[in-house]
């Protein structure tokens, strides 16, 4: 068995890697869209986050009274899944819980990652399921990287390069605090309404736009073209790079990082979803290349 899988539909490639379900590769017509990984900057093309999103109180989660160590956005990016089924233009992958989860998170699991493309889209349906006998509690969410500039120009301030939200939304995010931990203070961000213009030095931090009020963030060039990522079932997005590194990733969140000081139980934590047992739930982002403007 290879450790990549690869589906194609038309001019449309996407590719897989095994390790944590990660797309590694999304070419349309022969151009590359995501983020190459170089460990330079960072070693990541498009992460999958679970069972938590963001850092821990401490690197560790509690259930029952225990600790357990949990490292920042959880183990699914680093297991390694099993292809459960796959036809030329998509494939379902799935990680189940194992004695290395169980020792981090002590609940029986279902993760299931299908990847599918058609013109110019990379769509993913993910479905949580919980088959023990307690409420699973969850966090899923994706960081997909693309190159900044994708499409021609300059990454710099004033270049043209923006992130255009479906709707307005605030103009202020959480501060993010020592081991990523989110605080209460805020952060003024440059909003034009639904218009975030890029600038390398806006990203000391992650911007996480909590209980967003779109669906849809579109990262634009100044020639109109697009990378649009749509989320059903994650209320929360966040914009993120380095100042000096030539990607920008767009995320899609249904939980997110411990606040300071936060001392409870994993299923109290903010915005963790509890999963009844026998019950499932479904995701979806996409990934779509618009070659126009708006």
């Amino acid at each position: 068995m290879t450790d990549t899988v690869e589906i194609r539909h038309g001019d449309t490639v996407a590719r897989l890697a095994l390790a944590g379900a990660e797309p590694v590769s999304w070419r349309v017509a022969g151009t590359e869209y995501l983020w190459s990984g170089d460990p330079a900057h960072w070693n990541r093309h498009a992460p999958w986050l679970f069972p938590v999103v963001g850092a821990s109180a401490d690197s560790a989660v509690t259930v029952d009274g225990r600790a357990y160590p949990m490292n920042q956005h959880g183990f699914a990016r680093d297991s390694v899944f099993t292809v459960v089924e796959q036809a030329p233009d998509r494939v379902t992958l799935r990680l189940t819980e194992n004695p290395d989860t169980l020792a981090r998170y002590p609940y029986p699991f279902v993760l299931a990652i299908t990847a599918a493309v058609r013109d110019g889209t990379l769509a993913f349906d993910c479905a949580v399921t919980n088959p023990g006998d307690r409420p699973l509690p969850y966090g899923l969410g994706f960081h997909p990287a693309f190159p900044w500039p994708f499409a021609g120009g300059e990454r710099a301030a004033g270049a043209g390069y923006a992130v255009r939200f479906e709707s307005p939304e605030r103009p202020a995010v959480p501060k993010v605090g020592p081991g990523g931990l989110l605080l209460r203070d805020e952060l003024a961000v440059p909003l034009q309404g639904d218009t975030l213009p890029l600038d390398p030095a806006l990203f000391a931090e992650a911007l996480v736009f909590l209980n967003a009020r779109s669906r849809t963030m579109r990262f634009t060039a100044p020639s109109g073209a697009a990378i649009r990522l749509t989320a059903e079932d994650f209320p929360h997005l966040a914009v993120w790079t380095k100042p000096t590194a030539p990607f920008l990733s767009l995320e899609c969140w249904t939980g997110h990082a411990d606040w300071a000081g936060f001392a409870g139980d994993l299923t109290e934590r903010d915005s963790q979803r509890l999963l009844a047992p026998g019950a499932t739930a479904r995701h979806r982002v996409e990934l779509a290349f618009e070659a126009g403007g708006r």
